[in-house]
């Protein structure tokens, strides 16, 4: 995932782990070689069309939505069709109340109707307040989540690693994000719930509780759960 960070230097650019608690307490649970955190890039303003999402300061947030609001004010003078006026004064209304175009509520055919325009806040946008910039780690997982991103876990053996992807991916598109080859010779996914695992003390004994599900390819993954593909190699 790329998240790009704008209106302040305080974070660095770059690689940085997701050090989500939950995956520390999976590997108290079960023995593996090394821990693996999911992990997001942040990049400059520069890469701003190519991110997943904005991360920006709350007082950059103003810039930003100034950004659209000009675009919008210049795209008004330019005589546009009755119904793609009515909905960029439905977004100019919106950015003026500091709610970005993503939160804007438009609906599917108000969508197509300014589907030409890439708007600087048309992709998720979270402001971040002063002091939440010095303690970068709970910053980031808030920004992953409300961007509409979820991990699911792999454990045991050489790791226990958290894997990023968006909310609403299934078990097909989850293996894809390991391996193509796990996603080409997906067979089943092997599912334990996160609050199953916990509460039963580890993946084993989650197993004898009867809390491991067998799943096809159009299962929804849920926000960390623990995943064991199986597939034809």
């Amino acid at each position: 995932m790329k998240i790009a960070l704008l209106g302040t230097t305080r974070i660095k650019l770059g690689q940085h782990n997701l050090r989500d608690p939950r995956l520390d307490q999976a590997d108290k649970l079960v023995e593996a070689q090394k821990k693996t955190y999911a992990h997001v890039e942040l990049v400059g303003e520069k890469d701003q069309v190519t991110a997943d999402a904005i991360l920006v300061s709350k007082a950059g947030l103003g810039d930003l939505l100034m950004q659209d609001l000009d675009f919008i004010e210049t795209r008004l003078g330019r005589g546009p069709s009755d119904a793609e006026k009515a909905v960029l004064q439905k977004l100019a209304e919106s950015l003026m109340n500091e709610i970005p175009v993503c939160r804007a509520g438009l609906s599917s055919e108000e969508l197509q109707t300014v589907a030409a325009h890439a708007f600087a806040t048309s992709k998720p946008v979270i402001a971040a307040e002063d002091a939440e910039l010095d303690v970068p780690d709970p910053l980031l997982l808030r920004t992953f989540a409300e961007a509409g991103w979820i991990s699911f876990l792999t454990v045991g053996g050489k790791e226990n690693r958290a894997w990023p992807i968006r909310g609403g991916s299934n078990a097909w598109q989850a293996a894809g994000s390991i391996h193509t080859d796990i996603q080409k010779g997906f067979i089943r996914a092997e599912i334990i719930s996160f609050t199953d695992f916990i509460a039963a003390g580890g993946e084993t004994e989650a197993k004898r509780a009867g809390k491991q599900r067998l799943e096809l390819k159009d299962y929804v993954i849920h926000d960390y759960d623990l995943v064991n593909f199986r597939h034809n190699k």
